[in-house]
């Protein structure tokens, strides 16, 4: 049990990080010039590794991250998609996917609009299926080589299906929702690149007499060393007031790399 436990504490960050769905950093990290552009990343974990003969850890894993990008004219397509699964012996660990698919229409003005779907599951915290549906006005504040600031206002429909954790039963929830955000990306200099994104959600539910509020924030700062090697560390936290079912409110992801560029 000791070595399962740490096994499932090393890859927890990947389940964490999973969690944040955040497109608007996606947008801005693989914003391009180019008409189109396409990006597909997997990977596979497999071993058998063991101190004694009548204690095996046996750990699966496998990644998919799927992302496309097309921009014709005035209008913009995307796509992003992404899995991750982890198995420790018998016990899953991690179980996460989802596919999200937007339309950004006359992306180029200064006010603009967008509409997406979006399917997800999150078996490791009781999550299957959600279904999101909706759409949102953009309009950007400031926009020069160096800085960036905008905002969306839209709105939403989402169902979840959540089990309860240690039972058998399992609660649906259906939700119209405002959903709105601000994006701030700023260039210091030529070696640090600072990006920032924070969500708001609420919707009313009937079923609490109350509001359910959902928000997250992603920052990013990119530190450039030199032509072939940069530091980029990523900040990602989300927080809902009342889950549907008692799980964590508050699920945040830290990562720091090194890239090396060719």
């Amino acid at each position: 049990m000791r070595k399962l436990l740490f096994l499932a504490i090393l890859f927890l960050p990947l389940a964490t990080e999973a969690q944040i769905l955040n497109i608007e950093r996606s947008r801005i990290e693989k914003d391009t010039s180019k008409v189109f552009m396409f990006k597909a990343v997997a990977g596979l974990n497999v071993y058998n590794r063991s101190a004694a003969a009548d204690d095996p850890v046996n750990l699966f894993g496998y990644n998919l991250d799927v992302n496309a990008l097309y921009y014709p004219g005035k209008h913009g397509f995307m796509f992003i998609s992404k899995f991750d699964y982890l198995k420790i012996n018998d016990s899953d660990f991690l179980n996460f996917g989802m596919m999200h698919g937007r339309v950004n229409f006359l992306r180029e003005n200064t006010t603009n609009y967008e509409t997406f779907i979006q399917y997800s599951f999150d078996n490791f915290r009781g999550l299957d299926p959600r279904w999101i549906a909706g759409g949102s006005v953009r309009h950007t504040f400031v926009k020069t080589d160096k800085i960036t600031l905008l905002f969306g206002i839209g709105g939403m429909y989402e169902f979840e299906k959540w089990q309860v954790p240690n039972s058998d039963d399992f609660v649906e929830l259906s939700l119209f929702k405002s959903s709105n955000y601000v994006t701030f990306r700023a260039t210091i200099n030529d070696f640090v690149d600072f990006n920032m994104v924070n969500y708001y959600q609420v919707g009313y539910d009937r079923s609490i007499s109350g509001f359910r509020n959902r928000i997250s924030n992603s920052t990013i700062l990119n530190t450039r060393l030199n032509e072939k090697f940069s530091i980029t560390n990523t900040f990602e936290i989300s927080y809902e007031d009342r889950p549907v079912v008692p799980i964590t409110n508050v699920i945040y992801a830290f990562k720091t790399g090194l890239s090396i560029n060719f």
